[in-house]
């Protein structure tokens, strides 16, 4: 374990030249992927909002400053745990167009066209967003909107100055240069990247953030914009019109609950698989005494794997959208059915997993923000929202300012089709009109006697589970801080493929042969995840943002 520790803490140093991890504050943090958005939610909280209305200023401050992944072209989820017990979750996942069809990405052979549900108009869905923030907004915050979309206009409109840790994601979005709209945006006027040093102007989108100060989400849903979407998709061969803008509704239900050895975790209802994958797989792990066994030891590193590979199979066969598929939350987070999964776990052998079930395939993809926020009375907001791809579909309509999500292509395009992810599932996430596509996004809350003692959750597609996972196993079995659970290296299995990710360090040679040996394959691969966590001790508030993250930063006071 001490070996493992110490590679997470050195993974912080590398980072420390850019990345501010770590923060201290008894009245109120906020931790997000990037400085500016963290600092905008700090001067909310210090300016007398509550933890609302600080999550929806740097909603709107990430759409400008973390414009890979922070948007108002596409949508997400908010958790919400108030001081008086109250809990809410408020869905503004994108839907499919009306036009949307089963099989829209696929050629005449019943094929899936490549790219056709990732890069173009056609790969739009109808963002939730702007209209997610603003139900948030009237219905739990207290400050007014101008304020709160203030920090975002001023940052778009005179810009800020890139750093290098802002340019890993622009320099990998090559095809935003084949956007005229984007490309005067987000590249030199030779065409050449921008580069640190630069200022990143965006005065369509600062248009457009005052119009939305001044009428609300109207000047999102209804008029000029969605009228510009519908020209450039109908142009482009895409579908979404701006009759399906004004269509869009925002739903609020209850997260979805469970205990793990005496804590509360609240955490994100489908359409999000998050939570119901978060809970299925602590109530397995709950039977085992995971410290004794010691952190990433060979039989924990199994049982975790075993654990997650059944949830992920139920995940991606049971769950979808509930306005259109019946999802058995109840058993599936119940203490009886990881009872009868645990049965069904050898000690030291791993389950192939084609002896569960066979699927078919999800596509989800990893470029998504998460952010963490806890005010001074003790209510706690986690937000998880994406464009899905990096920039998403990498357009924008013209004059309007917004890069537009990719979220078709988180619907099964066909079972038995691959994606990027490699995730296999079932036909209830196939394509509908009016229909959200299946999420593993997991904005967490933990609570312990009624108290939040932890806000987390993650960027990364299918990923994100696992993060959120083990940042909370690490810090209640492993007794770990914080700033380590954080860091400390992951690994992840989403069932199919049948193969365990392992980030560098995860395993010693040891563990890993012994893994092998129990019939686990091991694939390396590069960090992955940006767990934006917040932990309260004593009555001692830390933040800690993950190094894998280096443009981001934890404020508190």
């Amino acid at each position: 374990m001490q070996r493992l520790l110490a590679a997470a803490l050195l993974l912080l140093v590398a980072y420390a030249a850019t990345a501010e991890p770590v923060a201290t504050g008894r009245r109120g943090m906020v931790v997000t992927e990037h400085r500016l958005a963290s600092e905008v939610g700090l001067s909310i909280l210090k300016a007398g909002g509550n933890a609302v209305d600080a999550a929806v200023a740097v909603g709107y401050a990430l759409a400008v400053v973390h414009p890979c992944c922070g948007n108002l072209g596409g949508g997400g989820f908010l958790l919400l745990h108030r001081a008086d017990g109250e809990d809410r979750f408020v869905n503004f996942r994108e839907s499919a167009p009306a036009a949307a069809t089963a099989d829209m990405f696929l050629d005449p052979s019943g094929e899936v066209v490549a790219d056709a549900s990732r890069i173009g108009f056609r790969a739009v869905a109808v963002p939730g967003t702007v209209l997610g923030l603003e139900t948030a907004r009237e219905h739990y915050g207290r400050l007014p909107r101008e304020s709160l979309i203030a920090p975002a206009i001023a940052l778009a409109e005179q810009g800020f100055v890139l750093e290098e840790s802002d340019l890993p994601p622009l320099r990998a979005a090559k095809r935003l240069k084949d956007d005229p709209a984007a490309a005067t945006i987000f590249f030199r006027p030779d065409g050449s990247p921008l580069q640190a040093g630069d200022r990143l102007v965006q005065s369509d989108l600062a248009r457009l953030l005052r119009e939305i100060a001044a009428r609300g989400p109207r000047a999102f849903y209804e008029g000029r914009v969605p009228q510009a979407i519908e020209r450039a998709a109908t142009a482009a061969n895409g579908v979404v019109s701006a009759e399906d803008f004004a269509r869009y509704r925002v739903e609020e239900r209850e997260p979805v609950r469970c205990a793990y050895r005496g804590y509360a975790i609240l955490s994100s209802a489908p359409p999000s698989s998050g939570g119901v994958a978060l809970c299925e797989i602590l109530n397995i792990l709950e039977g085992y005494d995971l410290a004794a066994l010691g952190f990433h030891a060979p039989r924990s590193l199994h049982l975790l794997i075993e654990a997650e590979r059944h949830a992920f199979k139920d995940r991606n066969l049971l769950l979808g959208d509930p306005a259109f598929v019946r999802n058995p939350v109840e058993r599936l987070t119940s203490k009886t059915y990881a009872a009868e999964i645990r049965a069904r776990i050898s000690p030291e052998r791993a389950t192939p997993s084609a002896d569960l079930a066979t699927g078919a395939a999800l596509r989800e993809r990893p470029e998504t923000t998460h952010y963490s926020i806890l005010d001074g009375e003790g209510s706690a907001v986690a937000v998880t929202y994406t464009l899905n791809g990096s920039f998403g579909a990498q357009v924008m309509a013209p004059e309007t300012g917004v890069l537009l999500n990719d979220e078709m292509d988180d619907f099964a395009a066909r079972p038995g089709a691959s994606n990027g992810f490699r995730l296999v599932q079932g036909s209830a996430n196939a394509i509908a009109p009016g229909k959200r596509p299946l999420s593993s996004m997991s904005p967490t809350i933990v609570t312990k006697d009624g108290k939040v003692v932890l806000v987390l959750g993650s960027p990364n597609g299918p990923r994100i589970i696992s993060v959120t996972l083990q940042a909370l196993l690490d810090v209640v079995d492993h007794r770990m801080s914080l700033e380590q659970a954080v860091a400390a290296p992951r690994i992840h299995h989403q069932w199919l493929p049948d193969v365990a990710l392992a980030e560098p360090g995860a395993l010693t040679p040891q563990t890993r042969r012994r893994l092998e040996e129990m019939g686990h394959q091991i694939e390396d691969h590069a960090p992955f995840g940006a767990c934006e966590a917040i932990g309260v001790v004593d009555g001692v508030i830390t933040g800690v943002n993950d190094p894998r993250s280096p443009a981001g930063a934890a404020r508190g006071y």
